[in-house]
């Protein structure tokens, strides 16, 4: 069967980012001011009368989007699509000492989650676990997006660990910055991707990417978050993408049937898939799990 296909220059989508699917339901949101201002350099904006303005009403003016719904798999995400350089703007020193002072700026309740989000999160651990079966004892991982590689599993355990990520953040001891033009020169065991496709314009095009490099019998392991929109109990005749009137740095919310979506439009096999409940300090999340691999 042909694969799907998509248009990976949309400035706004019209397809799902996990099934490729058309049928898209459309709800009114809001862009939060640190994303307009870090990408786009947009304030919010009172309108006051002294602007003269006959047809627009007085008030705060945010930066308008979309949340997208799909009818067949459920996922949730916005409508823009951000281009690279977009994305360069948004992650640049990711959490280093410029962004999180702007964002502080914009919600200053961000300074109390600051402190949470250094060192290793303690739920890596139960990742490894996850995956140790499947793998030889010393696994040689490429984590794909993954940061200064502090969270990369096995970090500690890897005969080798590679970090690959557009940040530019200085990777930990354990781990080596990599190309993505030199990760074909290497054999991995294990690619990994985490807490990253929930932050990535078209999940599809870089699973696809992930499966390129993907070496036959080694595994891919996806984990994105279980959004709190997925697990809530909805009134009656309420869709979940009208509960979603917000959009920062997660522009993808996917539900369980359509993160495993996502894997089999990659063309990937699903040997093991697990949600899991995790704490990040000041609050309880879940994460979903998928281990893939090529049939």
């Amino acid at each position: 069967m042909k694969a799907k296909m998509h248009c990976y220059s949309e400035r706004r989508a019209s397809a799902c980012i996990c099934c490729l699917g058309k049928r898209l339901l459309r709800s009114q949101a809001v862009l939060m001011p640190f994303i307009a201002k870090r990408i786009f350099n947009h304030d919010p904006v009172e309108i006051t009368p002294d602007w003269g303005l006959r047809d627009l009403r007085l008030g705060m003016a945010y930066s308008l989007c979309s949340t997208l719904e799909c009818e067949d798999c459920g996922a949730l995400f916005l409508d823009y699509r951000f281009s690279e350089h977009e994305l360069s703007l948004l992650y640049q020193d990711y959490r280093g000492e410029a962004y999180n002072a702007l964002r502080i700026q914009f919600e200053p309740g961000y300074a109390a989650t600051v402190g949470h989000l250094e060192g290793r999160a303690a739920y890596v651990s139960e990742i490894e676990s996850f995956l140790q079966q499947y793998l030889p004892p010393k696994p040689r991982v490429l984590d794909w997006g993954g940061g200064s590689g502090m969270n990369s599993p096995f970090r500690f355990t890897a005969e080798a660990l590679h970090v690959y990520d557009i940040s530019g953040v200085a990777t930990c001891p354990q781990a080596t910055a990599i190309s993505v033009e030199k990760i074909s020169d290497y054999k991995f065991d294990l690619i990994s991707c985490a807490q990253v496709l929930e932050h990535v314009p078209y999940p599809v095009e870089s699973v696809r990417q992930m499966v390129q490099v993907l070496q036959p019998g080694a595994l891919l392991y996806l984990e994105v978050p279980l959004e709190g929109v997925f697990t809530e109990r909805l009134e009656r005749g309420v869709r979940r993408g009208e509960c979603k009137r917000h959009w920062h740095e997660h522009i993808n919310f996917f539900s369980p049937s359509s993160f495993k979506a996502l894997a089999r439009t990659c063309g990937l096999e699903i040997v093991a898939a697990k949600s899991l409940p995790i704490s990040l300090g000041l609050r309880e999340a879940q994460v979903q799990m998928l281990l893939c691999r090529l049939p």
